[in-house]
């Protein structure tokens, strides 16, 4: 992690020439004892705890994530063991049934035989007494081929038995072994979610210090993992759920909404959602903390409600870069993304986001 620097004009020494006593008292008093104007520029503060706790958040929804893609890739290999197990169950079960087919055969070429009367009588005398050899010797040969096939078939069987038993074990090993993992991942998931939930609130609550004070963090320059992409534009955040949308009614609005929300955790990573220049990143007002990007074609994207910025007024970003993370500072009610689209960089000049979004490629 890497904390932006802050940048100061270069101090400059030279003669101190003091003015009259009567205009340094004035000067004094301008200074000191006037109420400063409501629309000061917030000053940047790099004292917060924010950067370690934005980095913090970050790397716990790697390793959230990081979990959950071993736990489905466990997950899936015991389901395919055990399909395997099964299919080679229903083969078996065919067999079986063949076998059954057989020994009916079998038995009726036994009880043929014993309806001719040569039941239990030695095939040397059957030759003896018999009035056609031929026949004899064809009913013979049929029942022969009978045995053999029978005998063949259950050969194949009990092969197909060994097989199943061989990867029922195979199977049953692998379930004892997914859930063992399963037991243990859930444990580290568990573990991760009570640091992450932790680590969101301490991210906020030095967010909501700064806002208070009016005085912005620096941006905190965080560890993203660049997935390339041919899309001039995405949507704000990768997994939401839509909460309240663009024109909409309540208490909490001076007239209407004017952006769309998104309803997203504390620390959710937020991105630009094309190419452009950051043109302001403030920390007061209704909006909390927020960042504005402008775009190439005259049009701007405003991020608010942020628990934290990764970008600086005036850098240039890339299209789906992390500006900040989402949080609930400002007039909110919860832990989400106010997004907007807007004409002009300044508030009032918004449109429909989610049609403008639709217009380009990447609705939502």
């Amino acid at each position: 992690m890497r904390l932006g620097p802050l940048h100061f004009g270069p101090m400059r020494r030279g003669p101190c020439l003091w003015p009259p006593v009567p205009v340094l008292c004035a000067l004094l008093c301008v200074l000191f004892c006037l109420p400063a104007p409501a629309a000061a520029v917030a000053v940047r503060d790099s004292s917060s705890d924010g950067p370690a706790i934005s980095a913090e958040v970050a790397r716990l929804y790697e390793e959230a994530a990081q979990a959950s893609q071993t736990y489905e890739l466990g997950r899936l290999a015991a389901k395919t063991q055990r399909m395997k197990a099964r299919r080679l169950e229903r083969l078996l079960e065919a067999e079986r049934r063949e076998v059954e087919a057989l020994h009916a055969d079998v038995g009726q070429v036994a009880r043929a035989q014993y309806r001719t009367g040569s039941g239990g009588i030695t095939y040397t005398t059957q030759l003896l007494l018999a009035d056609d050899l031929e026949d004899l010797m064809n009913g013979q040969q049929l029942a022969w081929q009978a045995d053999l096939a029978v005998s063949r078939l259950l050969e194949r069987a009990e092969r197909a038995e060994r097989r199943l038993v061989r990867d029922e074990k195979r199977a049953t090993a692998a379930w004892r072994d997914f859930d063992a993992r399963s037991l243990q991942l859930a444990a580290i998931k568990r573990g991760i979610a009570v640091k992450l939930e932790e680590a969101r609130w301490k991210l906020q609550g030095a967010a909501d210090r700064s806002v208070a004070a009016g005085r912005c963090a620096g941006a905190v320059r965080l560890e993203q993992r660049e997935e390339p992409t041919t899309r001039a534009w995405v949507t704000p955040v990768e997994e939401y759920e839509l909460s309240a949308g663009f024109g909409g009614e309540g208490a909490r609005w001076k007239s209407r909404h004017t952006g769309q929300d998104f309803a997203v955790d504390i620390g959710t990573p937020v991105r630009a959602i094309g190419a452009g220049r950051v043109v302001s990143v403030s920390c007061g007002g209704a909006f909390g903390i927020e960042v504005v990007v402008g775009h190439p074609g005259g049009y701007y994207s405003q991020y608010a409600h942020l628990a934290g910025v990764t970008v600086d007024q005036g850098q240039l970003v890339r299209t789906g870069q992390w500006v900040g993370q989402a949080g609930t500072t400002g007039n909110s009610s919860g832990p989400h993304l106010h997004f907007e689209v807007r004409l002009t960089r300044h508030m009032g000049s918004a449109v429909d986001p989610a049609r403008w979004m639709r217009e380009h490629g990447a609705g939502f």
